[in-house]
């Protein structure tokens, strides 16, 4: 039993893997070889941050499944100090692109549409946190992890409908023209609680019930991708966005 549950880790690790990877692309990775990607130098740093993490998030689930759990353990330090980057550079990209959405004059728009970006680096940086905090308690860990990874993936899953929208071309990536509504991102944030689900069910399954932290991790996340999009136009945050903006580079 321990093994099956070992390997449905490795499986949705392999699922993020390919969403991530497949996501970006169109509007990325296929647009390297020729030098037809639009971006700054922290773009692509952002890309390899968080190409990285579903990689590396397989290749743990791969060492617990074949029992290395001194590897996994040992690997442990290499994803604290990624998960922090991301956090850090996430935050930096998307204070970036808010500055350049202001300057160009799409105002309230771009503010409203930067709370998706900024409650999903938080989500995810909470979530592994919480992971961190219960490390000496792997059934929490590894549904902490699922759930940081499951929080970061709609940005790849939204950029499929992107591309099938706008079609495919030298330079199209999203953030160049007018911001998305923040109504717009929900569809995309809740195909990837799929995977959220995919741990509930795989425990009614293995244990009869779902583990709490699906539970209240699942809520936080479900609670976080409906309350955006109301406060997303609040004055409050308006106010939040502008204070953001101000550490753009």
């Amino acid at each position: 039993m321990a093994r099956e549950r070992s390997s449905f880790y490795v499986f949705v690790a392999a699922t993020s893997l390919v969403v991530a990877l497949g996501g970006f692309a169109p509007t990325y990775w296929m647009q390297l070889a020729p030098g037809t990607f639009i971006g700054t130098p922290l773009l692509h740093l952002h890309a390899a941050l968080f190409s990285a993490w579903p990689l590396y998030l397989l290749v743990q689930a791969t060492l617990v499944s074949r029992g290395r759990v001194g590897s996994h353990r040992a690997w442990g330090l290499f994803g604290i100090s990624l998960a922090t980057a991301m956090v850090f550079v996430g935050f930096a990209v998307a204070n970036d692109v808010l500055a350049t959405r202001l300057a160009a004059g799409y105002g309230d728009a771009a503010r409203a549409f930067h709370i998706a970006a900024i409650s999903l680096i938080t989500l995810f940086g909470g979530f592994v946190f919480a992971a961190i905090v219960y490390v000496s308690r792997p059934e929490v860990h590894k549904r902490l992890m699922l759930l940081a990874t499951a929080s970061m993936l709609a940005p790849a899953i939204a950029r499929v409908v992107f591309a099938l929208k706008v079609g495919i071309g030298p330079g199209i990536r999203p953030g160049l023209g007018p911001p998305r509504t923040v109504e717009g991102v929900l569809l995309p944030a809740l195909i990837a609680d799929a995977l959220i689900l995919a741990g509930v069910l795989y425990d009614m399954r293995t244990r009869g019930r779902p583990h709490p932290a699906y539970l209240v991790g699942g809520a936080i996340v479900l609670a976080v991708q409906i309350l955006r999009v109301p406060l997303s136009t609040s004055p409050s945050w308006f106010a939040i966005a502008d204070f953001l903006a101000r550490f753009s580079g």
